[in-house]
């Protein structure tokens, strides 16, 4: 036997059976880590623009947008912070062979014009920089208004990850409008759930780790195509226990951990498995969406937690361009 064909480490052998995918906005742990997609947020951009690392993608976008006539307001500050988040796709796309999510305000959560009107117009500027629409997913908050925006603009060709998802409802109610992908948020459940037990989970007994597992076996079970990739982890034995998901989100510190653990890794997770899961099928209105959600505390809590961080951290990202526009 060839030994040298093996994988020699976690990262590899977890590439035979999941796609990995690099939860950052910094490009350089995108080049050393090489994944196939990429996603962003609000947080991730802000801390790779607060880095100064990245000063020429955001001097870039302040100069496509200030000869629009926009007036000094958050009118002008709104049009670049698209231009930005635009800009760090498109950057990012140019190191891996696969598609790059970029997200939509969490302010237009609850807002399902609002949020297709902002979705086509991030497609539009990728667009104009040559960047196909099928190398983009928009990343939505998988709020009721947010799932039915998904499903109109899946129509349109415009393909959506669906984010800060945490219970099975929100996945069925997403994979039923027809979504591409959803981001179920591991380890934000399990810092509820630590938090709220005093309980320190192992990776065996991972609150977070058991509803993607549960989120699997009913996609698989009943035949949904959207793609599920597990994200937001706390250690790589969360990534471990879900070797075989579709895709798997992980951050550059986790990726690094991976790529060093040389043993054996399982796979944990079959669709041939997942077949005889004892699941039963979901009926999904807005009214029985909105009653699971206000039924699982821990889902409806995290939901609206993370709508809220991902404003602050964009309100901070706005109060970063007014500093720079100020000093130019």
């Amino acid at each position: 036997m060839n030994t040298e064909l093996l994988p020699q480490n976690q990262l590899d052998q977890l590439k035979q059976w999941t796609t990995i995918v690099a939860d950052t906005g910094d490009i350089q742990s995108i080049i050393k880590h090489k994944p196939q997609d990429s996603t962003t947020n609000p947080t991730l951009i802000y801390k790779a623009v607060e880095s100064h690392k990245y000063n020429e993608l955001l001097e870039q976008a302040i100069a496509e947008n200030e000869g629009k006539g926009l007036h000094a307001g958050e009118g002008l500050i709104d049009s670049i912070i698209d231009s930005l988040l635009v800009a760090f796709g498109v950057e990012i796309l140019k190191h891996i062979p696969g598609r790059v999510s970029t997200e939509v305000n969490a302010r237009l959560s609850f807002d399902t014009a609002g949020t297709m009107t902002k979705a086509k117009h991030i497609i539009d500027l990728y667009e104009q920089k040559g960047v196909p629409r099928n190398r983009v997913l928009i990343k939505i908050a998988s709020t009721w208004e947010g799932i039915e925006a998904a499903r109109a603009l899946e129509k349109e060709g415009i393909h959506c990850n669906m984010t800060l998802l945490f219970c099975l409802a929100q996945a069925v109610a997403c994979a039923e409008a027809g979504a591409q992908l959803i981001s179920p948020f591991v380890g934000r459940i399990t810092d509820w759930y630590q938090e709220k037990t005093g309980t320190k989970y192992s990776p065996e007994q991972d609150p977070g780790v058991a509803s993607v597992k549960n989120i699997y076996a009913y996609y698989k079970k009943f035949g949904h195509r959207t793609e599920i990739m597990g994200a937001s982890f706390r250690n790589h034995g969360q990534i471990q226990q879900l070797a075989g998901c579709d895709l798997l989100t992980i951050s550059p510190d986790l990726l690094s951990q991976l790529n060093a653990d040389k043993s054996p890794l399982e796979r944990s997770l079959t669709e041939k498995e997942a077949q005889s899961s004892s699941l039963q099928k979901l009926a999904i209105t807005e009214e029985s969406f909105r009653w699971h959600l206000n039924a699982d505390p821990m889902a409806t809590e995290k939901l609206a937690d993370g709508i809220r961080r991902f404003d602050a951290d964009t309100a901070s990202l706005a109060q970063l361009i007014r500093t720079e526009l100020i000093s130019n």
